[in-house]
């Protein structure tokens, strides 16, 4: 029984939580209490979150935002693993087909990195200076020289060039067909293969191609010094075009004003130290074909042709002879070389063009001027 002055309880009132998409006043008259961005979504349905900005700034503050903003600045901190490419799982590697838009652009040398094991091992020795192809490269106009002395003839050495080139050309065709064989052929001949070889065809077989042809061809000191412009000039654009090519002004895709005056100096001096030194001291040979020389020390000021079309008869002022027609000659090497170098027959290998038309140059030059 209760007592008559007892207090009574209060009543319990549980008032339901508006929706804050709902606009429309509870049944008491209250109206829902709305934040002016929920308001703005409700005006405008379609236009951004201003709490996106906030979201960005917490991902900005996210491990992951952190970690991969240390691992730009930090190169200890391994990168993520590659994505794939145009729709392709990534290997790991960068090979150069997976960057078609920008092979034009891309210097031959030095190429991506990632498909050679040993470039990636040794990457400022063979990846960067390819140092043991260079010294290949260079080594093969010693020999073309030391044949010279001997007195082996071009056509003698033609025979050799084309049976080495046969199976190497062989071996490339095979290579390509079966992949472990080429992955077996890239880890014995990785340190003098460029990375964008793996896919393509060994330079070895342009440069037994471009010696035969130079030497096959053309008279002897022609062929001679078309190989040693080969060996030596292309060399040097090479190397002065990676250590100064950035400070001179690029005259085209992957060549700059550095290699280009570095294959015209070199080829000057392999010019002038050819026929002022070396043909003289070692002389002739009894099986020198007839026409084997083509520069005699003797330049025509004005071409034969020329002067039988003014009706001028033959004059030996118009003939330069000694260390002036040396010079005439060695400067036109020069510029040979260095054009030949510069020069890009629809993405044909260097190995093959340079002595081609190195070969070309002088025969026109001197065919008018000797």
């Amino acid at each position: 029984m209760s007592s008559p002055n007892a207090v009574p309880e209060t009543p319990r009132v549980i008032s339901p939580t508006p929706s804050i998409s709902d606009r429309s006043e509870s049944q008491d008259g209250y109206a829902v209490p709305l934040t002016r961005s929920a308001a703005r979504r409700q005006r405008h349905p379609d236009s951004p979150d201003e709490g996106s900005s906030s979201a960005r700034t917490r991902a900005s503050r996210s491990p992951t935002t952190r970690t991969a903003r240390n691992r730009r600045s930090n190169p200890k901190i391994p990168a993520s693993p590659p994505r794939s490419v145009n729709g392709t799982a990534s290997s790991g590697h960068l090979s150069p087909l997976s960057i078609p838009d920008a092979l034009p652009d891309l210097s031959r040398s030095p190429s991506p990195i990632g498909l050679i094991p040993l470039h990636a091992r040794y990457r400022s020795f063979i990846h960067r200076h390819e140092i043991p192809r260079k010294l290949l490269h260079v080594s093969i106009g010693f020999l073309t020289l030391s044949l010279y002395t001997k007195g082996v003839q071009t056509l003698q050495i033609t025979p050799v060039l084309f049976t080495a080139l046969v199976p190497i050309a062989a071996t490339d065709l095979i290579r390509h067909r079966f992949e472990k064989f080429n992955k077996f052929y890239i880890r014995c001949m990785g340190a003098l293969m460029r990375e964008t070889e793996v896919t393509g065809y060994n330079g070895v077989i342009w440069y037994l191609l471009g010696a035969y042809v130079a030497l096959r061809f053309f008279p002897k000191d022609v062929g001679v010094m078309s190989v040693l412009l080969l060996s030596w000039c292309d060399t040097a654009a090479s190397t002065f075009g990676r250590l100064y090519g950035r400070y001179t002004p690029r005259l085209r895709p992957g060549k700059s004003l550095a290699g280009t005056v570095a294959a015209w100096l070199v080829g000057v001096v392999t010019a002038a130290a050819f026929w002022g030194w070396f043909v003289p001291v070692v002389g002739p040979f009894p099986n020198d074909p007839e026409d084997a020389f083509m520069f005699t020390g003797r330049l025509n000021l004005l071409p034969n042709c020329v002067r039988g079309l003014l009706g001028w008869a033959p004059s030996d002022s118009a003939v330069v002879t000694g260390p002036v027609a040396l010079g005439v000659m060695s400067f036109v090497s020069g510029v040979v070389a260095a054009g030949s170098e510069f020069i890009d027959m629809w993405g044909w290998d260097d190995n093959l063009t340079i002595p081609v038309l190195s070969g070309i140059g002088l025969w026109g030059f001197l065919k008018v001027f000797g």
